[in-house]
């Protein structure tokens, strides 16, 4: 079978790692791909949102698979295009339709739908410019701290969380009136913060049934202690120590389930992935946020613990036969670490050689913001804030996360960053 992956992540860098390990693979292209995603399969430059361009380059070289790693293609419909298309029907696309991944496109229909199907979240409130009095007062309400979020996708950077009154109001202030976080900052979402333990959880569906994938736990602050502005991802763990049988029974009864089960109701034919970002506050689960593909760091941790053949899940999701279908899972511990560029998740610069990368025997480096230096395909640098994630696996968390630490003092790149306290939480209870 011929696979047309799209991203550039270390997400999308873990999937072309394993997709390559499946006996059904024939040939795989990652659109645009990184220096690490062209050890697993054939690079190609094409703009992820242009379907035209992606629709020419499937029917040219006989893609019978596309899979979508990010979500903006998501939300803008690359399902709804293959599929009206007559000439790319025998294309699978393993992603939900835009009216599907509307519960990552918008946090307020994500949390409409959270009400209406009386699934576990924080209490909320929407504000447009208009209303923005109303947001004032709304927050005079709360007790701190306060949590702000653009309703739209805003590259993991919409989420403001603070603990003073004024600075929450000048944030709402700042995204509805100046625009902060242009369009997607046209609503913003106020809620009541939860003081808890955060999870990742995923599964895989077919819109009828579903199958659940290894949970994650990520770390999202730049410092340590989860101290400072929030990032794309510092690193993540899979398994996560609290999340026990009885644990995860709760999560599927009270929010999996009723999540699928709505999604029918609506009609909603959603194929692909959820990823559930949830907090544990005392015994109990809420949903924080909905994503519509599969979390990064998380996918770090996650799939390399799926055993089984990950293209049979695929099958799976678009042939609407899932439920057929096993997944198999290591039962080891797996860390991982994100190095940075010095600056993120501020201003950062690109460019930086990698040495170091060949060093690394015991661990799985999966390339984020990389690419080969112009005219030179042997010399690897820097090209995105996150910039490899390595991921290492062990018996138990704390020799996993050894091993991740060695690795990375291997890989050197000028203004290299790293937390040192990943899963140090997770020893400790």
């Amino acid at each position: 079978m011929n696979i047309l992956l799209l991203g550039s992540g270390g997400r999308e860098c873990a999937f072309a790692w394993k997709i390559s390990q499946s006996p059904k693979l024939s040939n795989l292209w990652i659109a645009p791909g990184n220096a690490g995603t062209s050890q697993y399969g054939t690079n190609v430059e094409l703009d992820i949102n242009n379907f035209l361009l992606i629709k020419e380059f499937a029917i040219a070289h006989s893609i019978r698979m596309i899979v979508v790693g990010p979500e903006e293609p998501l939300v803008n419909g690359i399902k709804d295009f293959f599929t009206a298309d007559p000439d790319c029907k025998h294309i699978g696309i393993v992603g939900p339709p835009a009216n599907g991944a509307i519960l990552e496109g918008s946090k307020d229909f994500a949390k409409e739908f959270m009400k209406r199907h009386n699934i576990p979240t924080a209490k909320f409130n929407t504000f447009e410019a208009d209303t923005i009095q109303d947001g004032f007062q709304f927050l005079d309400q709360l007790n701190p701290p306060y949590v702000l979020k653009a309703d739209g996708l805003a590259a993991g950077k919409g989420v403001i969380i603070t603990s003073d009154i004024e600075v929450a109001k000048k944030t709402l202030f700042e995204i509805l009136i100046h625009s902060t976080f242009g369009k997607a900052g046209n609503k913003v979402l106020i809620e009541e913060f939860l003081k808890g333990i955060e999870l990742s959880v995923f599964i895989a569906t077919d819109g009828i049934n579903y199958k659940i994938l290894p949970e994650a736990k990520d770390y999202k602050r730049i410092g340590e202690n989860d101290q400072g502005p929030n990032t794309g991802g510092m690193g993540s763990i899979s398994p996560v120590p609290f999340a026990d049988n009885s644990f995860m029974q709760k999560i599927e009864k009270q929010i999996i389930i009723p999540t699928v089960e709505g999604l029918k109701k609506e009609k909603i034919d959603y194929t692909g992935f959820i990823f559930f970002g949830l907090i544990k506050v005392e015994d109990e689960p809420f949903v924080i946020e909905y994503n519509a593909r599969m979390g990064d760091p998380e996918s770090e941790t996650v799939i390399p613990r799926i055993k089984s053949d990950i293209i049979d899940l695929f099958e799976g999701i678009v042939n609407k036969n899932i439920q057929e279908k096993k997944i198999v899972f290591d039962e080891r511990h797996a860390a991982c670490i994100m190095l940075v560029s010095a600056g993120y998740p501020g201003s950062y610069e690109k460019g930086k050689i990698i040495n170091g990368l060949n060093a690394v025997n015991d661990s799985i480096l999966f390339h984020a913001g990389t690419m080969f230096k112009t005219n030179e395909a042997q010399t690897v640098i820097t090209n995105g804030g996150r910039v490899i994630a390595i991921t290492s696996l062990d018996d138990n968390l704390k020799q996993a996360l050894s091993k991740t630490y060695t690795a990375a003092d291997k890989i050197q790149f000028k203004g290299k960053y790293f937390r040192k306290d990943i899963g140090k939480d997770l020893m400790q209870q």
